[in-house]
């Protein structure tokens, strides 16, 4: 029961970070609102994990967590630079 509950309490925390995403005043509210998402639906996989008593989905919670984090990371850059960036492009060449 208490897992279900965990779990509805999750879906009502991801309407409310949708919502956000949706409508954000500046790219950086919509961007922490995307993270925000991509951190409820690994603790999603985490419970569902839990709830069918298959540990695996743990580990594919940690996965997805990590490579939330380098795209939240790679989304930022880019609206911050415009582009992903050259690693051989010098400043003096622009």
């Amino acid at each position: 029961m208490m897992w279900v509950v965990a779990s509805l309490a999750l879906l009502a925390a991801l309407g409310l970070a949708l919502a956000r995403a949706v409508g954000g005043p500046t790219v950086f509210d919509r961007a922490l609102a995307a993270n925000s998402i991509g951190t409820l639906a690994m603790l999603m996989l985490a419970v569902f994990g839990f709830l069918t008593a298959r540990p695996e989905f743990l580990d594919l919670a940690i996965l997805y967590g990590l490579l939330n984090v380098i795209g939240t990371i790679a989304v930022l850059k880019f609206f911050r630079y415009g582009n992903l960036g050259d690693p051989g492009e010098h400043e003096a060449d622009r």
